[in-house]
């Protein structure tokens, strides 16, 4: 039996239903997977409950899915690590006294040139998203409010490039998640498809595109011109009845007491991660040479298309990692002792993602036997054109994401239904993965309840409702721009 009939689709839609109605995206995942394997069963409830648990464990035979987990967990230690060596405070530190230093000089913005650099660090810090608004609203946010600029207006910036930047970039644990997702459902060449998909992911990258247009044409729009005016004529940062959203338990490790805080401590073992991904790439892809005797570039280029992506961000950060410890132990920064320790916090920091990606795993397998996206393709064929496929699955992605303000949940739950969609169809097999990853940081970025938004809030000392407030028209218009885009190229191709 290719797919279940009409039950292929009630696994992942009541996971997305219970998702939207609890915002419990761990919970309604479980609640997929062991429906999907009650169907499966035939509806023996013990035996589907049983090989609910055996398909958890399962998804570790799978090496690609391993890995990706693993990797997820040491970019918790690396952070950690970073974090408790002073490399992100003496970040911090060398970044704004670079701007004081820009300040004392005549004939420059300095409004302008705070917000370019607020952009370009939130380009730069591709690690975590968290760290990512957290540094970027730690380092900005005295000097916003000097040359009174708007906490909205720091708030937006910080939500606007970490998810987009994440997204983009596959040395985070973003792009180790999205990478398992793609294997789980049936590719090997992860990495690859990533990269392609880069090009037709319009939401992140319009919407980087959207904050540098704005501040370097020095021009707002909706609630956002009305903050960007009272800041201006007022000198009120926040608008009168304000509560700013701080608090003091968002996760992050303090440099070690009677260390220098020095840039370098987070700049070479980001730097070395970048480096050794490709070389990665190279080396687990340097078997798969098909003509050993052509020229050098066309074999590098073979190599790193053939490379394995799992593989590849694993060895990175235990190079990363491997890279700090030998920095740090050369500054006698900690004991043994003390590296384990950070390494071990830090995993335990990301243990909730790695949950995720282990329920996303194995919905995505449950998809797969019920033949989910089989049965999805067999019936819109006759009703629903190819061509609309790229548009809806954005719309659906972005429904999802903004209800359950998650978009690894989203991304857990949509591309098992995109990806065999579009192998059945036989649509582009990036675009729908871009579509999925778009549509998930677009309602990432709409939802009140996202964490990025909320954290956003908190590292800028932004009123909550006035950050979503003024940011989601700008989202809102990109979404609609890449819903138009999506549309035309399915119409053109399809």
């Amino acid at each position: 039996m290719e797919h279940y009939g009409f039950w292929s689709i009630i696994p992942p839609v009541a996971a997305i239903l219970l998702a939207i109605k609890t915002r419990q995206v761990f919970l309604s995942l479980l609640f997929g997977i062991w429906l999907g394997w009650i169907i499966i069963s035939g509806g023996n409830i013990i035996d589907g409950s049983i090989a609910s648990v055996q398909s958890l464990i399962d998804v570790f035979k799978d090496e690609g899915s391993t890995k990706t987990i693993v990797f997820s967990l040491l970019v918790g230690s690396l952070i950690a690590l970073v974090q408790r060596s002073g490399g992100v405070e003496g970040f911090i530190s060398k970044t704004t006294k670079l701007l004081q230093q820009i300040e004392t000089k005549k004939n420059i913005d300095n409004k302008l040139l705070v917000q370019l650099f607020a952009f370009l660090t939130g380009i730069i810090i591709f690690v975590e998203t968290n760290i990512n608004a957290l540094t970027v609203g730690t380092i900005y946010r005295p000097l916003f409010d000097k040359l009174k600029l708007p906490r909205e207006k720091l708030a937006y910036i910080a939500d606007s490039t970490s998810a987009p930047v994440n997204v983009l970039v596959p040395l985070n644990a973003w792009g180790a998640f999205i990478m398992g997702l793609i294997i789980t459902n049936g590719f090997d060449n992860s990495f690859q498809i990533m990269l392609a998909s880069i090009v037709t992911n319009f939401y992140p990258l319009l919407s980087l595109l959207l904050i540098l247009v704005l501040i370097i044409t020095k021009k707002d729009y909706f609630g956002m011109k009305k903050a960007m005016q009272r800041a201006d004529k007022e000198g009120k940062l926040l608008r009168d009845g304000a509560v700013p959203m701080i608090s003091s338990d968002v996760i992050t490790l303090d440099k070690k007491k009677n260390l220098i805080a020095r840039s370098v401590n987070m700049l070479i073992p980001i730097s070395v991660m970048i480096f050794t991904m490709p070389a990665a790439l190279i080396l687990t892809g340097w078997s798969s040479i098909t003509n050993p005797d052509a020229s050098f570039i066309n074999n590098l280029f073979e190599a790193i298309s053939n490379g394995s992506g799992s593989t590849a961000v694993l060895y990175a950060v235990i190079t990363a990692i491997a890279a700090a410890v030998l920095l740090y132990s050369v500054q006698r920064m900690f004991s043994a002792k003390e590296y384990s320790d950070l390494i071990l916090k830090g995993m335990s920091g990301l243990v909730p993602m790695a949950l995720l990606m282990l329920l996303a795993f194995t919905i995505g397998n449950v998809s797969k036997e019920l033949g989910t996206g089989i049965y999805v393709a067999e019936v819109s064929q006759n009703w629903l054109s190819p061509s609309l496929i790229p548009v809806l699955i954005f719309l659906i992605s972005c429904f999802i994401a903004f209800s359950t303000g998650t978009s690894w949940g989203t991304f857990a739950i949509m591309m098992s239904i995109a990806i065999p969609l579009s192998v059945s169809l036989g649509i582009s097999l990036p675009l729908v993965v871009s579509a999925v990853l778009g549509g998930g940081v677009f309602g990432d970025h709409c939802s009140p309840i996202s964490d990025t938004t909320i954290i956003s809030s908190m590292a800028t000392a932004s009123d909550h409702i006035d950050h979503v407030r003024t940011q989601m028209p700008y989202a809102v218009f990109i979404g609609v721009i890449t819903a138009i885009l999506y549309l035309i190229i399915g119409f053109i191709s399809y």
